[in-house]
């Protein structure tokens, strides 16, 4: 039997891609981030358009909230439902706005668990957008509940004498202050193994630091060893801002306090969330 000859064609050498192109994908400029940015919000828009029972806890939390509140304690209280709802609703709005941004946490556990963000990294976009877009859709959910906290406010008798401007201005101050917080509920989202370890762990978080808080009592009527830890409660910072604004129509200390807690959480937990979300991404 003859030997094969060898083959005298030589192999064409491996394609080699320099930088790779999951890299080449994923290097995108401040422009192009932003856009897609912008087109995750509008995704994150979209599916609460498909599915609105997304948006139970932010219409029906702060009707029901406010009516339990103002009718059961109202009389206790204050004597009366109208001498109680300058001090209430403030405080739930607060209360509400910031309950609210724990869904995102737990909308980005999942997406990821769902394997959404596995398609998204097949994608010729900024790997940072699934998650900034997420956290700007959510600023629209953080609108609707403090919309509707202050007509239900209003419908059953309260009048800001602070006027329009300032309630506005209120407004916009929670909803930054939320959107602030969601940063460490979307790092519980990136770090954590399921949604419901997510919200266990937030609302964990949460409710202590809302009701124990000037939101629904005056802190004069607490215990002394509660006293101390509702004035450091960065909660009763934001819900003191809100009344000054929104009753009184003045900025007072409370008011950049809350900013200033606002920008450091966003500098503490920004970073770690961009951090562990990279890894993953």
């Amino acid at each position: 039997m003859s030997a094969v000859a060898p083959s005298s064609r030589v192999p064409a050498p491996e394609r080699i891609t320099p930088p790779s192109e999951r890299r080449l994908r994923n290097h995108t400029n401040l422009g192009q981030t932003m856009r897609n940015t912008f087109t995750m919000a509008y995704r994150g828009l979209v599916k609460i358009r498909r599915t609105p029972e997304q948006l139970v806890d932010v219409t029906v939390q702060p009707i029901i909230f406010t009516l339990m509140f103002a009718y059961l304690f109202g009389g206790a209280i204050a004597g009366n439902v109208q001498d109680y709802l300058p001090l209430l609703i403030p405080g739930i709005l607060v209360q509400t706005v910031i309950t609210t941004s724990v869904v995102t946490g737990t909308q980005l556990r999942e997406d990821m668990d769902r394997g959404v963000f596995d398609r998204f990294r097949s994608l010729p976009i900024a790997r940072i957008a699934p998650l900034s877009g997420a956290l700007l859709a959510d600023t629209v959910r953080y609108t609707i509940a403090t919309t509707l906290t202050f007509v239900m406010g209003l419908v059953i008798g309260y009048h800001p004498a602070g006027g329009i401007g300032h309630v506005v201005v209120a407004g916009l101050l929670v909803i930054a202050c939320s959107w602030a917080i969601s940063w460490i509920f979307a790092f519980f989202g990136v770090i954590a193994r399921t949604a419901s370890s997510v919200q266990g762990i937030s609302m964990l978080v949460l409710f202590p630091l809302t009701f124990l808080s000037n939101a629904y009592v005056p802190v004069k009527s607490l215990p002394a060893v509660l006293q101390w830890f509702v004035n450091v409660n960065p909660i009763s910072h934001l819900v003191t801002a809100v009344r000054d604004l929104a009753n009184s129509g003045t900025i007072g200390a409370d008011f950049w306090v809350s900013l200033l807690g606002a920008a450091v959480i966003v500098a503490v937990f920004a970073p770690l969330t961009v951090r562990a979300y990279m890894r993953k991404a």
